[in-house]
């Protein structure tokens, strides 16, 4: 491997050694976890504080009003209890994609690690996932991970290229191709995914020492489903609804199996997340923008609820977000999805959602997040009447109706959070 390449993980790997005790070793290795000539990471976790002083924090990121919001017992299961339904003192926040690519520091990798090797390798999905908490102070840290990554453990090969997104490679195309998929019920994810109980243990021990919540997440069986019939991105995903509609011979035979076995995988694959240390599940059915009602109702909702039940089965005391990204036309059908709450995306009025799903429905969401690139006093107007739209602080989780996009001014994520967790109500 060149010197420059590990110089360059060295120094980015330093901020999550200083962040976390940790002295962090690059040595070069023939091969990675990739098959491909690389460098082995390894960290050492230390109990002491006189190491942390002699390495150098590489974060660059400017703050948010840290003084100003000084971190109470409360807040770190603010969260959890919002996400559960209940009424808390301010409203709190995350953002989807809060670790992503808006983030100078996050780049610092994006830029020279691929994808999976950067969420499979532990010392770096941790650091990642840490990264923005650090800046910005939001109510909780999520994972650094992505929808696919419990795939493979199906037998679902994957990988995600820089400017063309997932790509899938092993065919489903009939009934045939999903009974050769792996039985779900018969994964063991730790032996199939075993970065995922290190990453999320260490994480629980961060989020207790920062005294916030710890997310995981998981993408819903359609979602997963039609990305890997697909095998890419799709503007119509008219393949797979070829196959909902009969016109490829078995074809409903074969997405009705391959949903149930997805909903087993997922619902599974999330109580191993929360055994590792999540305290909040969100599923995300982020190709609900392709669905009908109708083949909502016929198709995805009923892998989404029994990918839910099976979660809260196990574990009845964990909230469950939902999110149908593109899904707000058919709000009033996601009510009984067995979730929560649901999460809102931003081509929806709060108000107008609030009073579809009714008052005992709990909500998050739903800023536009084309917001982040206005100003601050309309970044903060946005947050005030979002909040006051919902019903007022402590009444809702605040967070984008999608993720934070590429090119989003870092301040303007810290001026949506310093704001949400000054917001007092119009009346104060």
């Amino acid at each position: 491997m060149k010197l420059a390449t590990m110089r360059s993980m060295a120094l980015g790997l330093v901020s999550f050694a200083y962040n976390t005790n940790a002295f962090v070793v690059v040595t070069p290795s023939s091969s990675s976890t990739f098959g491909q000539a690389g460098t082995k990471t390894s960290v050492v976790l230390s109990s002491t504080t006189s190491e942390k002083a002699n390495v150098a924090s590489s974060s660059s990121s400017s703050s948010s009003s840290l003084d100003e919001f000084p971190s109470s017992p409360g807040d770190r299961d603010i969260l959890v209890r919002a996400a559960r339904g209940e009424k808390v003192e301010r409203t709190p926040v995350w953002l989807m994609r809060q670790a992503g690519r808006y983030m100078a520091d996050f780049r610092k990798y994006s830029n020279v690690y691929p994808f999976r090797e950067r969420s499979e390798t532990p010392s770096m999905a941790i650091e990642l996932s840490l990264q923005c908490h650090r800046a910005y102070k939001m109510d909780g840290i999520i994972m650094f991970s992505d929808i696919l990554t419990p795939l493979p453990a199906l037998g679902i090969d994957f990988d995600v290229i820089k400017g063309t997104g997932p790509v899938i490679s092993t065919p489903i195309e009939n009934v045939q191709d999903v009974q050769k998929l792996a039985d779900p019920e018969a994964i063991d994810f730790d032996e199939s995914l075993p970065f995922i109980r290190e990453i999320l243990s260490t994480l629980s021990t961060e989020a207790e020492k920062a005294n916030t919540s710890l997310i995981g997440f998981v993408g819903a069986p359609f979602t997963l489903a039609a990305y890997t019939i697909e095998g890419k991105s799709s503007k119509h995903c008219l393949k797979t609804k070829k196959m909902f509609m009969d016109s490829v011979p078995t074809g409903k035979e074969a997405i009705d199996l391959f949903l149930d076995k997805l909903a087993t995988t997922i619902g599974r694959y999330a109580c191993h997340q929360i055994e590792c240390g999540a305290q909040v599940i969100q599923v995300f059915e982020s190709w609900a923008h392709q669905l009908s009602p109708s083949l909502f109702s016929e198709f995805a909702k009923p892998a989404a609820k029994k990918a839910i039940a099976i979660i809260k089965e196990r574990h009845p005391d964990v909230p469950v977000i939902y999110f149908a990204n593109g899904g707000s036309s058919y709000l009033e059908l996601q009510r009984d999805t067995g979730a929560d709450m649901i999460c809102l995306d931003w081509a929806v009025d709060m108000e107008t959602a609030r009073e579809t799903l009714g008052p005992d429905v709990p909500v998050s969401g739903n800023l536009d997040p084309t917001v982040l690139f206005g100003s601050k006093e309309q970044i903060e107007q946005a947050v005030r009447d979002c909040i006051d739209k919902a019903g007022g602080p402590g009444t809702h989780l605040l967070n984008l109706g999608h993720g934070v996009m590429q090119g989003t001014p870092e301040e303007s994520v810290g001026w949506l959070v310093d704001e949400c967790k000054r917001y007092k109500g119009k009346d104060a």
